[in-house]
């Protein structure tokens, strides 16, 4: 993919600097001086998160990229969007300093509302939660039969949570942890951190034996554990990125939580 066109960096300040494509963010994200750029989602999803994170409230404990508006005063400028840099990194092995920053954003965002545009989602990703919390049929795979044995129902309640934390909160020395990326869903909070402990144990080398003590004193953790490796299983068979290789890398995990 291509970096922003000169007029997209022009509508941002950014027209002075040579974008440089940054890692992760699936190819698609580029500094310019001090401000990154990447290709905004469904119009509507952009505008919220750009407004919910213009004015959210940091804490010692987490911050997150505040937007920046293009020239017209608005959150997008020819299908992109631009947030400031914050110079940090991520590191994928710290998985319980990266609840424990997820822990802090869901406490900030606790008190929105559930967007409508969650109802209008068709990604992969969106189709795959559904799919998981029985809103639609699970495809037919046996590592997913395996895991939807052992679903039971979880009765603790949704609010929004960050649906890809691991590889998107970012350190810094002596600073908050950045948490960046945000794809919203309307779920138990601890998903949030659910989803970054599986994945820690899956690509990342993180044993299994640390998952059930990651979620010391959340609800109904084992549970989510179960719902989160399904969500992440479902969303590769989906993408048709589903292969002998992912079943041997998840199934040491899957016979931990089953």
């Amino acid at each position: 993919m291509t970096g922003p066109p000169s007029p997209v960096l022009r509508a941002f300040g950014a027209g002075a600097a040579t974008p440089v494509r940054l890692p992760g963010g699936r190819g698609r994200t580029w500094r310019a001086g001090s401000i990154v750029l990447r290709p905004h989602d469904e119009p509507v999803e952009s505008d919220w998160r750009s407004g919910v994170l213009a004015d959210l409230r940091h804490t010692p404990d987490f911050r997150a990229p505040r937007p920046v508006a293009a020239s017209d005063g608005t959150w997008r400028s020819g299908g992109w969007e631009a947030l400031e840099w914050l110079d940090a990194r991520a590191d994928e092995t710290r998985v319980a300093d990266v609840i424990r920053a997820g822990d802090a954003f869901h406490r900030a965002v606790a008190h929105l509302d559930r967007p409508a545009f969650l109802d209008r989602s068709d990604d992969a990703w969106s189709r795959a939660d559904r799919m998981v919390w029985a809103e639609a049929r699970l495809p037919r795979e046996p590592s997913l039969d395996r895991l939807a044995a052992a679903f039971r129902p979880v009765v603790s309640p949704s609010q929004l949570v960050h649906g890809d934390l691991l590889g998107n909160v970012l350190f810094a020395p002596a600073r908050p942890p950045v948490v960046i990326d945000w794809p919203p869903y309307w779920r138990p909070v601890g998903l949030g951190a659910a989803v970054a402990a599986v994945d820690a144990a899956c690509w990342h080398g993180v044993s299994v034996s640390r998952l059930l003590p990651l979620g010391d004193g959340v609800a109904e953790w084992e549970q989510l554990l179960v719902r989160a490796l399904a969500f992440r299983i479902t969303t590769l068979v989906l993408l048709d990125v589903w292969d002998v290789d992912g079943a041997d890398r998840h199934r040491p995990v899957i016979d931990a939580l089953v």
